[in-house]
């Protein structure tokens, strides 16, 4: 029982999935369940290399990664700009509480996921994707315009 109250969910969709650049160094070595996932939201991606996920009605497919200490949280946080006492315009990411599900549509558990503001996705020239999953290997190449 003890063990199940320290349990730490994060939705993850971009850099912090397995085989992308942050899993290793945030997520590798604390991580006890890796579960193929989506969660509502809108996905874009961004020319700096990485994607961002905005409150939406589209299936974004990601990871649940489950970890023993919610201590975890804390490097996340560094890593996506948030720090909770600011607005979440403020933050680079904000976290959100969101539910998650498998891909029959199930209801698999609550998860800490990170969010950019839409008004932040259009600053940052994002581009959304219409196949609601992202990759560092296929969206290096994105072309984004200049406005």
């Amino acid at each position: 029982m003890k063990s199940e109250s320290l349990t730490c969910n994060v939705f993850v969709y971009g850099t912090l999935k397995p085989g992308e650049a942050n899993f290793a160094a945030y997520c590798e070595e604390k991580v006890v369940a890796q579960t193929p996932a989506y969660t509502w939201g809108d996905l874009y991606a961004l020319p700096v290399g990485y994607p961002a996920m905005t409150e939406g009605n589209s299936k974004v497919q990601g990871i649940l990664l489950s970890f023993n200490d919610p201590q975890i949280l804390e490097s996340l946080d560094r890593l996506e700009g948030y720090q909770s006492q600011r607005a979440a315009h403020l933050n680079e990411y904000y976290r959100a509480s969101v539910m998650v599900y498998s891909f029959d549509d199930r209801p698999i558990n609550q998860a800490w996921a990170y969010y950019m503001t839409l008004a932040q996705v259009i600053q940052y020239g994002g581009i959304k994707l219409t196949s609601n999953s992202w990759t560092g290997k296929l969206h290096y190449g994105v072309s984004f315009r200049n406005n």
